[in-house]
C-alpha cells in the first residue's frame, strides 16, 4: 500500500510503524489524516475494481481495509480514554467523513462483483471464508439498493455513528459533572481504607484541603453503595449514578440521552426495513450464531423461568436478614450491595474487603500472566511504554516459549481518571496479517477502571475486579493467538458477536481457582498469600445471591431484544424498560431510575440487539470450565486443544464448529447453571 505510506511522515495517525505513536497523533491533524487516508482507500478500491476476478485481490484489499480502519480504530480509542475538547471535537468532524466513506464503499456495486467474480476455488479455505464474510457484509450494507433508498441507507449509517458517539460523550459528561465533597468521616463509616484514600487524594486533586471526594467513577460507587452505613448517602449516590444522562437527577436534562435514544432506535429500524429484514433485531442477528429473535427471547425466558423461582427466594432471605441485623425494614436498591455485602459476611464468613488486601496488581497480574503461559503456552514479559497515551499504561509483548522476538502485543490501561469512559473492555488496535510476505504483529487494548491507590500505596483488587482482568485477558488472548493472515477473520474479526465472550467467560473461571489465587495473592502488610480457608470460602459463596445476579443479565437482554424487535416507530424506552421489569425482575426500582440512558453497551457499543451473548456465550464458556475442572492433570493438554481449535481460529470457521472441534460434541445446556452454583 504504497499510497498510504507515503502519508507515514506527514501523519503520525497513518504511521505503519510497529506501535502506534499515540503521543504524537495531534487532534488538529486528525481531520487531514482521515481525508487522506480515504483518498488513499478510494483509489486501492477502484484498483481491486480493475483486478475483478484476481484471487491476489482479496488480500489486496484487506491490506487496504486493515491500514483505514485501524487509524480510525486508533483515533475513537483515545476519545475513549484520553478524551479532550480538541479531540472530542475533531472525532465529531472526522466521523461523517469516514462513516460516510465506508457507506459508500459498502453500496459500491462494482467493488462488490469484483469480490463476487473470484472463483472461491482458486482461493484456499480461510480465503473462501474471507470471501463469503466480504459479500455477505457488503449485501447487508445496502449495496443492492438503488436511487433513494441508498442514498438514505448511507446518511442512516452516518447519523447513527454521530448519535452513538454523542451519547457516549454524554454519559462520560454526566459521570463527570456530579460529585460530592464530604468532610464529616462519620458519613463514610464503613468504607474501607484503601477507597478512602483513593477519595482523599481525588479530594485534594480538586483543590480541597481535606476530605474526601466521591465521584460517579465505578471504584467509588461500588466502594459507597457497598460498604457505606450511611443510608442517606447511599440514596444519594445511587441516585445520581442511576439517573446519568437523562431526564432525572441531579443534572436533569443537562446530558439527556432520551432524545438520542429514539432516534437511534428509528434509524435501526429503517435500516433493517430499507435491507429487508423486518426489524433492527433481525438485522443485528444476521452477523451472529442465534438463528432468530424469537429462539433469542425462548433463551432467555427459558432461563428467566429457571432463574427466578431462585432469586425470589434469595431476595426474600436478604430482606429478612436485612430487617433482622441492619434495621432495614424494606430493601431498596441503594441497600441490595451493602445487605449483601453483610450477609455474604455473616454466611460465609466472607469479608471482601479484607480478600482486597490480598491482591495487589502487581501479583494478581504475574499470577494471570504465569496462568495463561500454563494454558496456552505464551510468555508475557513488560517491555518500555514509550509515546503511550498516559503514563499509566504498560506494555507487555507476547513471546512463544524460547523465542527471541515477540509476536503479539498487549497495553494494557488499569486505573479509572477524568476523561476516561467508564467500564472495562479489550478493542483490536492491530490485526494479525501478512502484506507483501511482512508478519504484521496483532495489538491489543486492556482497559479496566480499577482505583487508583494512594501515593506509594499499592493498586489493591477488589476478587470482582481480579475475575474482571482475567475476563478482559480472555477476549485479548482470543485476538492476540489469531493466527490467520487474513485480517477480516484474523483474531476477532469475523467472529460472531454471539460467540466473543467465550473465550472471556471461560478465562474468568480461573480467577476462583486455588493454585491460582495463591499466586496471586500477597497480604499488603505481611505478603502472606490466601489462607486455604479463605479460598474455600470464596468458593463457597461464587453462587451467593447468584440467581438474582442471573435474573439482572437476562432482564437487560430481554430489553435490548424487545427494543430492537419494535417495527416502525420506535417504542417508549423507559415503558418498555418498565413492562419487562414487570415480567422478569423480581426487585422493584425507583420511578426515577433511568438505566437504559447510560446502557453504552448497546447505544453506543457493538451490543445492539446482542446483550444477549453474555448469557447465549456463558453456555459454550461454562461447558469448557468443566471440562478443565474435572481433569486438573489434563489443563495444558485441553488448553493446547482450546487454542488450536477456538483461540487461534478466529473467524476463519464458524464459532460452533470452533467449539465442537475443541468439545467433541456440542455444549451442555446446564453447565451454566452448575458453574455459577445454582443447578440446585
Amino acid at each position: 500500500m504504497t499510497d498510504l505510506a507515503t502519508l507515514d511522515t506527514a501523519f503520525p495517525l497513518l504511521a505503519a510503524h510497529d506501535q502506534p505513536a499515540f503521543a504524537a497523533i495531534r487532534a488538529d491533524e486528525i481531520v487531514p489524516a482521515v481525508t487522506a487516508a480515504i483518498a488513499a482507500h478510494q483509489q486501492a478500491m477502484a484498483q481491486c475494481v480493475a483486478r475483478a476476478g484476481d484471487p491476489a485481490m482479496l488480500a489486496f484489499k484487506e491490506e487496504a481495509d486493515r491500514r483505514i480502519g485501524e487509524a480510525w480504530t486508533v483515533v475513537g480509542h483515545l476519545l475513549a480514554v484520553a478524551n479532550t475538547p480538541e479531540l472530542r471535537a475533531a472525532h465529531a468532524q472526522a466521523q461523517p467523513l469516514i462513516a460516510g466513506h465506508f457507506a459508500a464503499v459498502g453500496q459500491d456495486r462494482a467493488l462488490y462483483e469484483a469480490i463476487r467474480a473470484i472463483d472461491p476455488g482458486a482461493l484456499d479455505p480461510l480465503g473462501a471464508r474471507a470471501r463469503e464474510l466480504a459479500l455477505r457484509d457488503f449485501e447487508l450494507s445496502g449495496v443492492a439498493l438503488e436511487g433513494q433508498d441508498a442514498q438514505d441507507f448511507a446518511e442512516n449509517q452516518v447519523e447513527q455513528g454521530r448519535l452513538s458517539t454523542e451519547y457516549a460523550n454524554a454519559v462520560m459528561d454526566a459521570t463527570e459533572a456530579w460529585s460530592l465533597h464530604v468532610t464529616d468521616p462519620a458519613r463514610l463509616a464503613g468504607v474501607p481504607e484503601a477507597d478512602l484514600a483513593g477519595m482523599a487524594a481525588a479530594a485534594q486533586a480538586k483543590g480541597h484541603d481535606a476530605g474526601w471526594l466521591i465521584t460517579l467513577h465505578a471504584p467509588v460507587v461500588v466502594a459507597v453503595l457497598t460498604y457505606a452505613q450511611d443510608r442517606a448517602l447511599r440514596q444519594e449516590v445511587q441516585h445520581a449514578y442511576a439517573t446519568r444522562a437523562s431526564d432525572q437527577g441531579p443534572n436533569a436534562g443537562q446530558f439527556d440521552n432520551g432524545p438520542r435514544m429514539a432516534a437511534l432506535l428509528a434509524l435501526r429500524a429503517r435500516a433493517a426495513d430499507l435491507l429487508g429484514q423486518g426489524d433492527a433485531a433481525s438485522l443485528s442477528l444476521a452477523t451472529k450464531m442465534a438463528e432468530s429473535p424469537a429462539a433469542v427471547e425462548a433463551f432467555l425466558t427459558d432461563l428467566a423461568a429457571r432463574a427466578r423461582p431462585l432469586a425470589e427466594a434469595e431476595l426474600a432471605d436478604l430482606g429478612e436478614f436485612a430487617r433482622a441485623e441492619l434495621g432495614i425494614d424494606s430493601l431498596e436498591p441503594w441497600d441490595i450491595g451493602y445487605a449483601t455485602e453483610k450477609a455474604r459476611l455473616a454466611r460465609h464468613a466472607l469479608d471482601q474487603s479484607e480478600i482486597r488486601r490480598y491482591l495487589p496488581l502487581d501479583r494478581v497480574l504475574p499470577a494471570l500472566f504465569g496462568h495463561v503461559e500454563r494454558l496456552f503456552g505464551v510468555v508475557f514479559r513488560e517491555a518500555p511504554g514509550e509515546g503511550l497515551w498516559h503514563a499509566d499504561v504498560r506494555r507487555f509483548d507476547l513471546f512463544r516459549p524460547g523465542a527471541d522476538a515477540p509476536f503479539a502485543c498487549l497495553y494494557a490501561d488499569f486505573f479509572a481518571r477524568e476523561g476516561k469512559r467508564g467500564g472495562a473492555w479489550m478493542n483490536v488496535c492491530r490485526s494479525p496479517s501478512r502484506a507483501a510476505d511482512q508478519a504484521q504483529m496483532p495489538i491489543a487494548y486492556l482497559v479496566t477502571n480499577f482505583a487508583k491507590p494512594a501515593p506509594g500505596k499499592p493498586a489493591l483488587l477488589q476478587h470482582a475486579d481480579m475475575v474482571t482482568l482475567f475476563h478482559e485477558m480472555g477476549h485479548c488472548l482470543h485476538h492476540l493467538l489469531g493466527e490467520g493472515d487474513l485480517p477480516s477473520i484474523g483474531g476477532l474479526s469475523g467472529v460472531e458477536w454471539d460467540a466473543v465472550e467465550l473465550p472471556s467467560q471461560f478465562l474468568e473461571n480461573f480467577a476462583f481457582d486455588a493454585t491460582v489465587l495463591k499466586a496471586a495473592s500477597a497480604h499488603e502488610d505481611t505478603g502472606a498469600p490466601l489462607p486455604d480457608d479463605l479460598i474455600a470460602r470464596l468458593n463457597a459463596a461464587r453462587g451467593f445471591m447468584g440467581a438474582l445476579a442471573v435474573l439482572r443479565q437476562i432482564e437487560f437482554a430481554l430489553f435490548d431484544m424487545r427494543l430492537h424487535r419494535a417495527a416502525g416507530e420506535a417504542p417508549d424506552v423507559q415503558d418498555l424498560l418498565d413492562a419487562v421489569r414487570a415480567e422478569v425482575a423480581v426487585m422493584r426500582y425507583p420511578a426515577w431510575n433511568r438505566f437504559a440512558h447510560a446502557f453504552s453497551h448497546i447505544f453506543a457499543g457493538g451490543y445492539a440487539a446482542g446483550y444477549y451473548s453474555y448469557l447465549w456465550a456463558e453456555l459454550l464458556s461454562s461447558d469448557a470450565y468443566e471440562q478443565f475442572a474435572a481433569a486438573p492433570e489434563r489443563q495444558a493438554e485441553l488448553g493446547a486443544a482450546f487454542r488450536r481449535e477456538v483461540l487461534s481460529q478466529g473467524g476463519g470457521r464458524p464459532a460452533m464448529d470452533n467449539y465442537v472441534a475443541f468439545r467433541g460434541g456440542a455444549p451442555d445446556p446446564g453447565a451454566l447453571l452448575r458453574v455459577r452454583g445454582l443447578a440446585a
